[in-house]
């Protein structure tokens, strides 16, 4: 099996093909030259979380989000427990509620639990989305619910819109405030044919990532009322998060909004039809079918190791990075992996796609085919 190293290898040199060997969307002199266009003359635009930059950057988050403020914090892990922290003291409980697959439950070594003193309650199950009759049947008060849109662990579901009406409603009528863990929010648009102030409007306080789909470096926003917003930053402050100054992530923020989020729709497409391709062959299944936003998951009947070896060998060869390695499901004799697209991808045709993994299921079997595409 290829160690960590030898992956980290075969990517970078997949990705110097994609792009050329200058590798325009990763290299930093060409990333860092970019940036500088957009930098305002003067020395004061962004200190200790104030300044031209930042502001301008919050302010627009803000609109977008349809909310009243938001704050630039360096890592969503510090943004969620922030929030999660202030909506249990406002509630004057210490009871939260959120998916079993839950960044905070699953990465986060149990930060809200060790830093917030926050309990927590897993709703639902871990192979579907949160119901409203999760929520109904909570068996005691929660101070906030948190909603991932869309949900990564189960291949960037979302569920329909009347469902998660009911869903938030059903939070409110119990007296739980709302959270939005919208690392990837920025999908959603086309799959809800609404605004994102629409979808942001449900929840009370709402995460975006910068660094996923719109490529910044690092960063993120929290979005919410004024004076939320507020005590926000002084919890930035406890937590180290407020950087002396941080215009390289600004920066590279607002080029995300400026060129890839308008090409977010063209991503979902692209997702859908491949998610069509894949589907199409035999032993893989594609999860959500059809895929809602711009990723989806593969799960495919081959062993494990046979799987990550060829994947491996054929990424060498055609320098085409095909996947994520493939990782265990329920199954024994099932693994699944993630593509998520973004910009680069839509350089690699889908008729070209699907030959690769159909050659990547004829290494590991032999003679598997497309049923139809």
């Amino acid at each position: 099996m290829p160690s960590d190293r030898d992956w980290r290898e075969v990517w970078l040199e997949a990705e110097r093909y994609a792009f050329g060997e200058a590798g325009p969307e990763r290299d930093p002199a060409t990333v860092l030259q970019a940036l500088l266009a957009r930098s305002p003359v003067g020395s004061d635009v962004d200190q200790y979380g104030g300044g031209e930059l930042a502001e301008r950057l919050e302010r627009r988050v803000a609109a977008l989000l349809g909310k009243e403020a938001a704050v630039w914090m360096p890592t969503g892990t510090m943004a969620q427990q922030i929030a999660l922290r202030i909506h249990a003291e406002r509630k004057g409980r210490d009871v939260v509620a959120f998916h079993p697959q839950c960044h905070l439950e699953a990465h986060e070594e149990g930060a809200y639990r060790v830093l917030h003193g926050l309990r927590a309650t897993l709703l639902g199950e871990r192979t579907r989305l949160i119901e409203t009759r999760d929520v109904t049947e909570l068996r005691e008060p929660i101070s906030v619910l948190l909603l991932e849109l869309p949900q990564r662990d189960l291949g960037g579901q979302l569920p329909p819109w009347e469902d998660l009406v009911a869903t938030c409603g059903a939070a409110r009528a119990a007296g739980a405030a709302l959270h939005l863990d919208g690392a990837r929010l920025w999908q959603c648009g086309p799959f809800y044919g609404r605004p994102l102030a629409d979808i942001a409007a449900l929840f009370d306080t709402v995460y975006v990532s910068f660094y996923k789909d719109l490529g910044a470096p690092a960063g993120c926003a929290l979005a919410g009322p004024q004076d939320l917003i507020q005590e926000a930053r002084v919890w930035q402050i406890r937590h180290g998060g407020r950087l002396f100054s941080a215009y390289p992530y600004l920066l590279a923020a607002e080029r995300g909004l400026d060129e890839r989020l308008p090409r977010m729709p063209e991503l979902v497409e692209r997702a859908r039809l491949a998610g069509g391709a894949l589907g199409a062959i035999d032993d893989v299944t594609v999860v959500p079918d059809p895929p809602q936003a711009a990723m989806l998951h593969a799960i495919v009947h081959r062993p494990s190791e046979a799987l990550n070896d060829a994947l491996f060998a054929l990424t060498r060869e055609s320098r085409v990075w095909l996947s994520s390695r493939f990782v265990a499901t329920d199954d024994p004799g099932s693994q699944r992996c993630e593509l998520s697209v973004a910009v680069p991808n839509l350089a690699v045709p889908v008729d070209e796609l699907l030959e690769l993994w159909n050659e990547l299921l004829r290494r590991t079997a032999g003679g598997v085919g497309s049923r139809a595409f």
